[in-house]
């Protein structure tokens, strides 16, 4: 089968298509026909090994353990194992799972659903990662309620487009702040404020918030602190800045660190792969609450384009790779 490979973490344009042998499920494994993947930040760092602390939690200290690279995925089911139960050759599928830049991957059963009654592929591959960020973010991280008042930085962007539908399905009135160039995007999905961060700057503003959901890491911690109402909460989901060691984990940790000394609760998010939540999402995509966005799909042989485009951080939604 075609795949992208590496053997050692490398910068993506160093990427390349190879013929591989296709996987054979194991006991409690599904292999999947791919005909999707998403494209998100945490693909970058599984390719670079940057920050350092990537390899130390599981991806390998010198190289990486698994060459194949992605995680979500959306396909057709080809082969399941023998203790397999909930699949069946033939079904269609998304979720998450290790190397889905590839014509077949393999997944655990519980890290897969059905695909959601009128989604396409490509769009059931730009949810698993970055949907559930969004979930747990504000739902378990944020404890968000009702009729609360949250602010999403990156509204525009991968997580963003998920929080500011979640935020809306979860009664909350949502402030989202993107580049110019999105605005009309993040109204069209249901914010009910949205700030141009090239025209104005939301954290020097009156305005208060019950819940900030940070996606971009570009601001002081002291400076969200201070938007946010008495008990408000804070929570980090990810950063592309900090050191080469930890990266935009240790402004995560600085906050947890300095929470309870500030009269509000600042806390990181290390989101996971839950089928309860996986299954949750498809939910709302067949309900009409929540519609992936996806600005582009690019063939396999591309995905170095793609990364480069994420990364410039121009992406309106979700990129995807489409496979087959």
């Amino acid at each position: 089968m075609k795949a992208v490979v590496r053997t050692e973490y490398c910068a993506p344009e160093a990427l390349r298509v190879h013929e591989v042998e296709r996987p054979e499920p194991g006991p409690g494994d599904v292999l999947v026909r791919v005909h999707a993947a998403g494209v998100d930040q945490g693909v970058w760092h599984t390719i670079t090994g940057l920050p350092y602390l990537v390899r130390l939690v599981g991806f390998g200290v010198r190289r990486p353990k698994n060459p194949l690279v992605g995680m979500d995925v959306a396909g057709t089911v080809a082969a399941v194992g023998r203790d397999v139960s909930r699949f069946k050759p033939g079904d269609a599928v998304f979720g998450a799972c290790d190397g889905s830049y590839a014509e077949y991957a393999l997944a655990r059963q519980d890290t897969l659903v059905p695909l959601p009654a009128g989604t396409t592929f490509e769009r059931a591959a730009a949810v698993p990662v970055s949907g559930l960020a969004a979930l747990q973010g504000l739902r378990d991280r944020g404890e968000l309620r009702e009729g609360e008042e949250v602010l999403i930085f990156g509204a525009g962007g991968g997580v963003g487009t998920f929080a500011v539908q979640i935020a809306k399905a979860l009664g909350a009135r949502v402030t989202g702040v993107c580049s110019g160039a999105k605005t009309e995007l993040v109204r069209s999905i249901g914010a009910d404020h949205v700030i141009d961060r090239t025209k104005e700057e939301p954290t020097t503003g009156s305005r208060r918030y019950d819940l900030i959901l940070d996606t971009g890491g570009q601001r002081s911690l002291a400076s969200l602190r201070r938007i946010l109402r008495p008990g408000g909460r804070l929570v980090l989901v990810g950063s592309e800045v900090g050191g080469r060691w930890t990266g935009g984990a240790g402004r995560q940790i600085r906050a947890m660190l300095l929470s309870p000394f500030v009269g509000a609760k600042l806390r990181g998010l290390l989101s996971t792969t839950r089928e309860a939540d996986l299954r949750h999402l498809a939910e709302l995509i067949e309900t009409g609450a929540l519609t992936p966005v996806v600005e582009r799909s690019y063939p396999l042989d591309e995905v170095p384009a793609a990364i480069a485009h994420l990364r410039a951080g121009r992406a309106a939604g979700k990129l995807v790779i489409s496979v087959a």
